[in-house]
């Protein structure tokens, strides 16, 4: 028998309260099945689905229920409370699906929508993480470059950049050299495709095609001039973390907004510093 999966078992014992079941007519180890959800016509020997789960006094249980989530998968479930050691899912069963703190990317609250895998702790309980989520995300997406998509932000890595998933199911990244300071994880966001790598994952962007930020960048630009009073103590020679941590852009999208700027007559460049026109 596997707890946190769905199998077949066989109908080996009836009771007042239930069914039992087991692998095997002749096996000792068998798990009940509740009264209230046996299926109708069941008999002895007759083989039934069920998912294998703990009840809230951790015997070990069958259900006919489908879960939301199974060993191996992940889901979005949403968060019903949070306790003292963790918070609680619906996961579609009687007993809520326990999330503890320490496997939690970020504080939750009630109403939450987490995406989450399942795995079983050390006293041998179904628990739900929100980490480790990468290598069960798919790499076989419909979608190519320039399509629009939705994300759901899982992780963010100072390295390589903030980890989002496609659909809820798609493996995805948005470059480290895009700022997203403004997003958290669990956020949906609208983006869209730059490139679908070899292996099958997408890197996005939640940027619009070149042309159409620009008039956002240069806009945004001109506000941080004029946040300094109307001269930037530096130009597009400045380093990318010194242009991303004072602008939000990456090195390539801030010349091109200067280069617009300039072009429109708004702003004077000098060696050190570009000065807002009058």
């Amino acid at each position: 028998m596997n707890l946190g999966e769905k199998q077949e078992l066989t109908a080996v014992k009836k009771v007042e309260f239930g069914m039992y079941l087991a692998e095997n007519p002749e096996d000792e180890t068998r798990v009940l099945l509740p009264a209230k959800q046996v299926p109708e016509g069941l008999c002895i020997g007759d083989k039934v689905e069920i998912f294998l789960y703990r009840d809230s006094k951790d015997r070990l249980i069958a259900t006919t229920h489908e879960p939301k989530l199974v060993l191996g998968q992940l889901a979005v479930l949403p968060v019903l409370e949070v306790g003292k050691i963790g918070a609680f899912l619906d996961w579609g069963l009687e007993k809520d699906l326990f999330l503890p703190y320490k496997e939690m990317t970020r504080k939750v609250n009630a109403g939450d929508e987490v995406m989450v895998t399942l795995y079983i702790d050390k006293s041998r309980r179904l628990c739900a993480s929100m980490k480790n989520l990468y290598d069960l995300l798919s790499k076989d997406s419909p979608y190519k470059a320039g399509d629009e998509v939705e994300a759901r932000i899982y992780e963010f890595s100072d390295n390589f950049g903030t980890f989002a998933a496609v659909d809820d199911k798609y493996s995805a990244m948005i470059s480290k050299h895009e700022d997203s300071s403004h997003l958290r994880i669990g956020d949906v966001i609208a983006a869209r495709v730059v490139n679908v790598k070899p292996d099958g994952k997408l890197d996005i962007t939640l940027r619009e095609k070149a042309y159409l930020q620009m008039d956002r960048d240069a806009q945004k630009v001109m506000e941080v001039i004029d946040s300094y009073a109307g001269v930037l103590p530096f130009t597009e020679k400045a380093s990318p973390e010194v242009i991303m941590r004072e602008t939000g852009l990456s090195k390539a999208a801030f010349k091109r907004a200067i280069g617009r700027l300039y072009k429109e007559r708004k702003i004077t460049l000098s060696e050190h510093a570009i000065r807002k026109n009058s």
